[in-house]
């Protein structure tokens, strides 16, 4: 037999108590969809809180990887394109900083490539060289008028993202990225300032391609 008594009607929670619970639950649930979920996951952010945290440049870099791994599965880099790659000739324009050695060390003997990319106020691009497990890619990368905000990570079938390191109002960095697998590795750049920057990427592996994504 069961000892416990059955509670008394009053004290059970009336409809209206019910009510009032479920609309706060509704409204609790919709706040954390609006300030957090949104900017980290899709980079909307109608109140303004998504940005105070950091939260939104998350949701972006999120969005612009997942618009990559799409026009990766729907298109191929055009002829002009693999033939500049595949010449690894330097674009017009020189950067501001030269490559350090790290970028010209045996470790990361193979091709050299320079890469110029101009991004206008609130612009995002991407640049990824494609390498095996192991291998190490030497780069410089320096800005021109102004600074802007990097996030360096990789992807490969299965892995949608790996980073390396993010940083935010930066003129530039010099390193050495080392493949943490067979993949795209490289250097997902945004510009927050409200002036036109010019990024100068030059890099130097064995990496078997390099090409803007975004």
């Amino acid at each position: 037999m069961f000892n416990s008594q059955l509670p008394n009607m009053s004290d059970l929670p009336t409809s209206r108590q019910l009510i009032g619970s479920t609309l706060v639950a509704i409204a609790g649930a919709a706040a954390i969809l609006v300030m957090v979920v949104l900017p980290s996951e899709y980079g909307i952010d109608p109140t303004g809180a998504g940005s105070a945290f950091g939260l939104t440049e998350m949701g972006e870099i999120k969005v612009q990887l997942a618009q990559e791994a799409a026009a990766d599965r729907v298109s191929e880099p055009s002829k002009a394109s693999d033939e500049a790659v595949a010449s690894g000739a330097p674009t017009v324009g020189q950067g501001n900083a030269p490559a350090q050695a790290d970028a010209q060390s045996p470790n990361t003997a193979g091709r050299s490539d320079q890469t110029e990319v101009v991004l206008k106020p609130g612009q995002g691009a991407e640049v990824k060289v494609a390498a095996a497990k192991g291998v190490r890619i030497g780069f410089n990368w320096s800005v021109r008028g102004g600074v802007v905000n990097y996030d360096t990570h990789a992807d490969a079938p299965g892995i949608d993202y790996h980073g390396y390191g993010k940083g935010k109002q930066s003129g530039g960095e010099t390193g050495t990225l080392v493949a943490a697998f067979d993949g795209k590795h490289g250097w997902f750049w945004r510009n927050r300032t409200e002036n036109t920057v010019t990024i100068v990427l030059k890099t130097s592996g064995a990496y078997t391609d390099i090409k803007r994504v975004v």
